[in-house]
C-alpha cells in the first residue's frame, strides 16, 4: 500500500492526468487556427473591392457584369477634364443657358445650380461635378473641352476622349454616351472597371483632393463683373465623416442604374477602393460600401 507525501503525490498526479485526458478530449486545449472573415452579402447587383496598391482583388460579385453607371460616369468626366495638356484651372467658363435647359428637360437631374451668365473656374467645376452632382457642370466642362465649331460637335468630341481613355486604361466592359451618366442605351461599366478607373483617377492629386472634400463654397463672377458667393455645394457620398479614413469617390443613381457608389478608404496605410452598382437603396448602398471596405481591410 502507498502511504503518505509519495501517494499523495501519485494521486495528483493521476487526478492531473484524467483531467488533462478529459480537456484533450474536448478540444478545450486545441488552439483553432485564426479564422478569416467570411465574404459578406450585399443588397447591390454588384460588387468588387481591391487593394489599391497591388491591385489585388478582394471582393467580387458579379464584377464584370455590365451594367448602367449613373453619376458614377462623373469620375471619367473629371478624369478627362484633368488629363488635358497645359490645363489652366483657373480659366474660365461662363455658363449658358443651354446648360440649365439640360437639367429641365432632364427632369430637374442633379446639378450645382450654376447661374446661367456668371464666368465659373474648371476648378471649381469639377467640385460642382463631383459633390452635388452637378449635370449642368458636367455639360459645361464637356462642352469646354470637347473640339468642333457646334456645342453639339464639342460634346461628341469629349464623349470620344471618355471612351478613348476608357480603352488606355484597359476598360473592357465599359462605354459611355453621355457625360454625366444620363445615358442614352450605351452608357455602362462593371465594378471592376469603374473601380480601376477611380484607382487611376485617384493618382491625380487634384481629383484626390475634390472627392475627399465635404463641402465647398464657390465665388463666381457675374455678368456685371461682380463676385456671386453661391450656396455650399454637399459631397453626396455617405462615407465621408461616417467611415474612419474615407477618402471618396463618388455616387450615381438612376432608374436604370439604381444606387452606386464607387468607394475608397485609407487605414494603416492601406486603401481599399471598390465599387457597388445597383442596389436597392441609399442606406443600402451605404451599408453594402461599408461591408466591402471592413472585409477589404481584413484580406
Amino acid at each position: 500500500m502507498i502511504t503518505g507525501i509519495q501517494g499523495t503525490r501519485l494521486r495528483r498526479a493521476a487526478a492531473v492526468a484524467v483531467t488533462t485526458g478529459a480537456m484533450l478530449a474536448t478540444g478545450a486545449l486545441t488552439v483553432a487556427p485564426a479564422q478569416a472573415a467570411s465574404a459578406p452579402s450585399i443588397a447591390a447587383k454588384g460588387g468588387y473591392a481591391m487593394n489599391n496598391a497591388t491591385g489585388k482583388s478582394l471582393y467580387t460579385k458579379a464584377a464584370d457584369t455590365r451594367r448602367s453607371t449613373g453619376s458614377t460616369t462623373k469620375i471619367m468626366t473629371a478624369l478627362v477634364v484633368l488629363k488635358q495638356s497645359n490645363l489652366n484651372m483657373n480659366s474660365k467658363v461662363t455658363i449658358q443657358k443651354a446648360y440649365s435647359d439640360y437639367i429641365v428637360d432632364n427632369n430637374y437631374a442633379s446639378n450645382a445650380k450654376l447661374i446661367v451668365g456668371d464666368k465659373v473656374t474648371v476648378r471649381q467645376l469639377l467640385y460642382g461635378l463631383m459633390l452635388p452632382s452637378g449635370c449642368d457642370a458636367a455639360y459645361a466642362l464637356a462642352d469646354k473641352f470637347g473640339s468642333g465649331s457646334t456645342r453639339a460637335a464639342r460634346v461628341k468630341s469629349f464623349i470620344g476622349k471618355m471612351n478613348t481613355t476608357a480603352k488606355s486604361l484597359g476598360l473592357k466592359n465599359t462605354n459611355f454616351d453621355s457625360f454625366d451618366g444620363i445615358g442614352k442605351g450605351k452608357n455602362y461599366s462593371t465594378p471592376r472597371d469603374l473601380t480601376k478607373l477611380a484607382s487611376a483617377a485617384m493618382k491625380n492629386s487634384t481629383f484626390r483632393t475634390v472627392v475627399k472634400t465635404k463641402k465647398y463654397t464657390a465665388k463666381t463672377t457675374t455678368k456685371t463683373g461682380g463676385t456671386r458667393t453661391m450656396a455650399p455645394w454637399q459631397n453626396t457620398n455617405p462615407l465621408l465623416g461616417s467611415y474612419s479614413g474615407a477618402i471618396g469617390v463618388k455616387t450615381g443613381s438612376g432608374p436604370e442604374a439604381k444606387y452606386c457608389l464607387v468607394f475608397a478608404a485609407t487605414r494603416s496605410g492601406k486603401t481599399v477602393i471598390g465599387t457597388v452598382l445597383a442596389s436597392t437603396g441609399l442606406s443600402a448602398r451605404k451599408s453594402d460600401a461599408t461591408k466591402l471596405l471592413n472585409y477589404g481591410f481584413t484580406r
